[in-house]
């Protein structure tokens, strides 16, 4: 995230804190709209957190001020911005408003990304691990299946561990054994906790956890060495996942220049590809 944009300022007051649940989802809204926590309420950052306004005041005490005023006082010399001008909320429809939604969630992926080595050191580590597990329950599942599709045309052995059970701990094991060193998950809302635990025992065996999650305070961020958030869009009755589509996408790209075949793997499908039949031009 660009070190000077209002999101990058507002993640570092929050870094190194031990925050609640409800305080991590207070954090996480602020960081999300960033330009205008400033000029909000405490009732109505309560009301955009989905939080009680007690509970806004307690998140500002401890941060360590004496209350939320004193709080929002500190957001606006630290993060100063303007309300973006233009159209209100209300003059668009609520599908209309989904999709503005994660526009902003892909601006704020475009300001991350910035700085562009967290995601040159995970595709390092996810193309040195043979075999790479993808890791992803429900909500997720989807998002793990996609990054596995593609990464096996380019990674010798994609292991992809969408569904969870008794099984799951059998197959981090199996996939230790066979030389993994990194597994990457993909970890969105609600978060079940199979996933922390699942997480928490790959490390234990010595596997290095790279985690693309709603946000740097989601519950799997304490047992991932490596986490790159990507919002969520919450505009609908089912969260909208386009930013962490997009980031997985990223970490592919950069997955694949530490691949010194992948290049050649990818024309090798094609050819067979063609020989088959296998698409519809």
């Amino acid at each position: 995230m660009s070190g000077s944009s209002p999101a990058a300022r507002l993640q570092r007051l929050f870094e190194g804190r031990r925050l609640t649940p409800t305080q991590r989802r207070i954090a996480h809204s602020m960081v999300r709209r960033a330009g205008d926590v400033p000029f909000l309420s405490s009732v109505e950052l309560a009301e955009l957190a989905g939080v009680s306004q007690p509970s806004v005041t307690r998140f500002a005490v401890a941060l360590g001020f004496d209350g939320y005023p004193a709080l929002r006082k500190h957001l606006r010399e630290v993060a100063p911005a303007e309300p973006v001008p233009g159209r209100g909320d209300d003059e668009y429809n609520e599908y209309q408003q989904a999709v503005l939604g994660e526009i902003e969630n892909l601006r704020h992926l475009a300001e991350l990304l910035a700085d562009p080595g967290p995601v040159e050191r995970a595709g390092r580590l996810l193309a040195a691990s043979r075999p790479l597990p993808v890791l992803g329950l429900r909500a997720a599942s989807s998002q793990a299946r996609g990054f596995g599709y593609f990464a096996a045309k380019v990674h010798p052995d994609v292991r992809v561990l969408d569904e969870g059970g008794s099984m799951l701990h059998d197959r981090i094991d199996a996939a230790r054994r066979a030389g993994a060193t990194a597994l990457i998950c993909f970890a969105l809302p609600r978060h079940p906790k199979e996933v922390v635990d699942a997480l928490a025992y790959a490390q234990e065996q010595g596997l290095t956890v790279v985690a693309v999650a709603d946000s740097a305070f989601a519950p799997v961020a304490k047992c991932s060495d490596l986490l790159i958030p990507a919002a969520v869009g919450t505009g609908l009755a089912f969260d909208t996942a386009c930013a962490p589509m997009l980031l997985g996408r990223v970490l592919l790209e950069a997955m694949c220049d530490d691949l010194p075949d992948a290049q050649a793997r990818l024309e090798e499908f094609d050819a067979r590809a063609v020989a088959r039949g296998l698409f519809v031009e």
